[in-house]
């Protein structure tokens, strides 16, 4: 039996969701089925003879590399998220019997890798229209992580809960739930946001970049798709960069030092930490300053950035490499997929390096 969370809202597995597509339910009108595969077939695979009626309503695959949230209503047209390109977001149907029920379903492993974050929004929004609209069930496969992870986002997100306490409180209704290592780190990060998924936060850019390292560690293909904008393109620069909205700052750009193509802009830097400056390095033998005055700051003689669609080399698949102007060819910089250690001894992973020499600071 289904476990209840809050009002209209149900916890549980695929055992209840089963029951729930054949026989009906006098409470529940809508079903979130977060399992590795959206197919209705899954349940059969599950226990063969199982077969449910559907009719879809529509799938809703990711139309771009970057951009905002998305929500049921507003991506029918495949708006883009940050979610990779032609990646199925969700599939939307009408499931069980009489074809009574809503089923919406996301293609979400449990395991630790994989990107919680990008589903959050549209599974939170399925939630509360559900919940308006009668009573939702979520459900994985064993209804322990999963399905407890989505939601724990959603108490915080509606109860302004941190994660501890969001994981608590679903504990008083379902007491062996427990999401896994990476989704309790994606949760922590969703709390650090401010209980939204920001693709303008340092924090997120550091977690998409940890995506697409362990993407490329695993020998998958890195295509320009995943890349940010280029934001020295006309068309896409434009629309971005130059109308900044009213009483804003002027966007800060970075520009090759030889022919003046914009290749950066400040919402591509991804933030870092300093270390220790030539602390950090076990080479140096000699530390010069006092060892006990820590106000010296070190500055950092590069910028690390995202990877961008004019970075050629980075999508031919090498692990390492010289980041060249693909307008004048200058040297601008350097990658590396395993990491670049910064000049003040910060260890960047994977590492997209403009050295700030080769470029000038300016604004647009």
């Amino acid at each position: 039996m289904p476990y209840l969370v809050r009002e209209n809202l149900f916890i549980g597995n695929i055992g209840d969701a089963a029951e729930i597509l054949q026989n009906g339910s006098s409470e529940i009108t809508h079903i979130l089925s977060v399992l590795s595969s959206v197919s209705i077939s899954f349940f059969s695979e599950w226990r063969s003879g199982l077969t449910f009626p559907t009719k879809e309503i529509k799938k809703v695959y990711v139309g771009g590399s970057q951009g905002g949230s998305a929500s049921e209503d507003d991506l029918g047209d495949g708006s883009s998220t940050s979610l990779f390109t032609g990646k199925l977001l969700y599939s939307l149907e009408y499931a069980g019997k009489d074809l009574k029920l809503v089923r919406m379903a996301v293609p979400l492993r449990d395991m630790e890798s994989e990107n919680l974050l990008d589903y959050l929004d549209v599974c939170l929004d399925f939630i509360d229209k559900s919940r308006k609209e009668g009573s939702v069930l979520v459900h994985c496969f064993a209804g322990v992580s999963r399905s407890a992870a989505i939601i724990t986002a959603y108490l915080m997100r509606t109860e302004h809960l941190s994660q501890e306490d969001a994981i608590e409180s679903l504990r008083q209704s379902c007491e062996f739930v427990c999401p896994n290592d990476g989704f309790l780190d994606q949760l922590k990060m969703f709390e650090k946001m401010g209980f939204k998924v920001d693709h303008a936060s340092p924090i997120y850019k550091r977690f998409h970049l940890k995506v697409l390292g362990e993407l490329y560690n695993r020998g998958e293909r890195i295509d320009s798709s995943k890349f940010g904008a280029d934001p020295g393109m006309p068309t896409e620069f434009s629309s971005e960069v130059e109308a900044p909205s009213v009483g804003s700052n002027r966007a800060i750009a970075y520009r090759c030092k030889k022919c003046r193509r914009i290749v950066a802009l400040q919402e591509n830097v991804v933030d870092h930490s300093p270390g220790e400056g030539e602390t950090s390095f076990e080479w140096h033998k000699r530390r010069g300053g006092n060892p006990f005055n820590k106000s010296d700051e070190f500055e950092c003689s590069s910028i690390f950035v995202e990877p961008l669609r004019w970075m050629t080399g980075v999508e031919e698949g090498a692990l390492e490499g010289k980041l060249s102007c693909v307008h004048c060819e200058a040297r601008l910089g350097y990658f590396n997929w395993s990491g670049i250690q910064c000049s003040c001894g910060s260890w960047i992973t994977p590492a997209f390096q403009l050295h700030k020499g080769r470029v000038d600071i300016g604004t647009v």
